[in-house]
Parts: structure tokens; C-alpha cells; sequence
């Protein structure tokens, strides 16, 4: 079975340690395994009591972010990229601490509507990046995931064979394709072939519904989507994210377009979403081995 996360957006907008005490007894009291936490300001975190309330709930750790167009490794600047490699390695070190062992979101660029396609400059910037960050990570047990999304957040990686791509040029042994049903549902052709595309190395997985509320409320074909994770035999977390403007994260929130009230109570949210993502996956995994 694979564990099952839930991103802290759901619960909490920060990472002060009375959100993080709240983002973490709630994980655990909606019977999920795994937190993910977005490093957008880790400033304000205290690690040392997150790795505690960790310990003391038995949870997992996932962290993820997106990078600004002030620190873009895509960006043809090098004072710009050099900002972008200094938050990756941050995000790196904090996940490291954190006792975690994941590093995903958008790490090849900034994370937002480009008016213009990367450049051949820029694109080699965000590779030559990666490969430096990738063997930063090795030394601390960190998998990096580099997560597709839709055009409006990134002008690199919007499909799994472009991530694919980028990975094969990257060439490191701990970057992996990390897929979000909600982006796919924009730019993939399908729910079942990116997924059998990457196969394994595909490392993480957000699940989302179309209009980023309650799981079934939407358009995806998850059923398809948890059939093709069942073929290609996907040990992997799946974690559930959903945001709504009850849960407000000053960078996150507008940089997602979080303009709606999708939901106004988390826990029901969130419980629904687990034994949705559960029943998905066990179903799947009962079709198969009927075959």
C-alpha cells in the first residue's frame, strides 16, 4: 500500500510552529502517513520542534516549493540563477534536518505565468542548476522531484515527456518525475500513458481535483489515473493537494490563483480525500491482480 500524504495548505498558511503543531496533529488525526510542507518562507520555521511533533505523531516528511522569477535558474542572469541554486540547496538542507527524504515542486524555474518560452540559454542555466543541486541532495539522502505543471505556472516542464527530457540530460540518479493530476488533467492527452511513460522513475505523486476541491467534485478520471500507478507498480507517496481561500499562504495562495472558497471545513476535506485516494488505489490493485 502506498502512503498516503496530505499537503500542509490543507490545515495551515505558514509554518509558525502553532501551525506546524496544528498542521501535524491534524495530519495524523485524518489517518494520513505523510505531511508535505511547502518551504515557501522557512525562515520562520522551527526545526527542531517540527522534527520532534514528527516523531511524536510516527509521520513521514515531504517538503516542496517553487522558485521566484527573482531566483529563476532558467533565467539567462547568473545573479538570478545563483539565487534560485542557493533556495534550492536551503530547501535541500531544511528537508535534510527535517529527517525527510523528498525535495519536490518546481526547482527548474520560477513557479508562475511566463509572457515569453525559455530561451536555449536559459533551459541549459536550469539543467547545468539541477545537476549541481542534484549532488548536493545525494550527499543528504535527498530525492529531488521535478513536478510537472500547466502552462500558466511554468514555461519548461507541462508534460511527463518533457520532464523525462530533462532528467535524461540532468543525468543523476536521485531526480525523478513527479506527476499532479491536476496539472495533467490541463496538458496530458490522457491519465494512463504519462504515467506508463515514466514508469520508474516516476518518485512522487499529488493528486488534485479539477477545480482543486474534494476529490469526485471534479472532471479527472482518477480510476484511469490509479489503474496506470497500478501498472506500473508505483511504491511511491501519494499525496492529496487542494486549496481553497479559507487557508491563506501570502506567496502560495496568489501565485496558485486561489481565488474561490472550495471548502471551508478541513478536517471533512481532508478524511474525504483519504478514503477516496485509498479506495482508488486498493480497487486498482484488485483489478490488477484479477488480470
Amino acid at each position: 500500500m502506498n502512503k498516503l500524504g496530505v499537503h500542509a495548505l490543507v490545515w495551515a498558511g505558514d509554518l509558525t510552529p502553532e501551525s506546524t503543531r496544528k498542521v501535524l496533529s491534524q495530519t495524523k488525526a485524518a489517518g494520513f502517513d505523510l505531511a508535505e510542507l511547502s518551504l515557501h518562507g522557512p525562515k520562520v520555521m522551527d526545526l527542531a520542534l517540527t522534527r520532534d511533533l514528527l516523531q511524536e505523531h510516527e509521520l513521514d516528511i515531504g517538503c516542496s516549493r517553487g522558485l521566484t522569477f527573482d531566483a529563476d535558474v532558467s533565467s539567462e542572469d547568473s545573479a538570478t540563477v545563483a539565487r534560485g541554486v542557493s533556495m534550492l540547496e536551503e530547501g535541500i538542507s531544511v528537508t535534510a534536518e527535517l529527517g525527510g527524504g523528498y525535495f519536490g515542486g518546481i526547482l527548474y524555474g520560477a513557479m508562475g505565468k511566463y509572457n515569453a518560452p525559455v530561451t536555449k540559454q536559459g533551459r541549459r542555466n536550469a539543467i547545468d542548476s539541477l545537476k549541481r543541486i542534484a549532488d548536493f541532495a545525494l550527499k543528504k539522502n535527498v530525492t529531488l522531484g521535478l513536478e510537472v505543471v500547466n502552462r500558466y505556472e511554468s514555461n519548461l516542464l507541462n508534460t511527463a515527456s518533457q520532464a523525462l527530457a530533462m532528467i535524461d540530460e540532468v543525468d543523476a540518479p536521485n531526480v525523478v518525475v513527479h506527476l499532479d493530476t491536476y496539472h495533467m488533467n490541463i496538458e496530458e492527452s490522457d491519465f494512463m500513458q504519462p504515467v506508463l511513460q515514466c514508469g520508474k522513475r516516476l518518485g512522487y505523486v499529488h493528486i488534485g481535483e479539477s477545480n482543486r476541491g474534494y476529490l469526485g467534485s471534479g472532471t479527472i478520471d482518477f480510476s484511469q489515473f490509479f489503474h496506470a500507478l497500478a501498472m506500473i507498480d508505483y511504491k511511491g507517496v501519494v499525496t492529496f493537494e487542494s486549496f481553497s481561500s479559507t487557508v491563506v499562504n501570502e506567496q502560495l495562495s496568489n501565485a496558485l490563483a486561489i481565488w474561490r472558497n472550495l471548502w471551508d471545513d478541513s478536517m471533512d476535506l481532508a478524511k474525504h480525500a483519504r478514503e477516496f485516494m485509498a479506495g482508488g488505489i486498493n480497487a486498482a490493485a484488485r483489478a490488477k491482480s484479477h488480470h
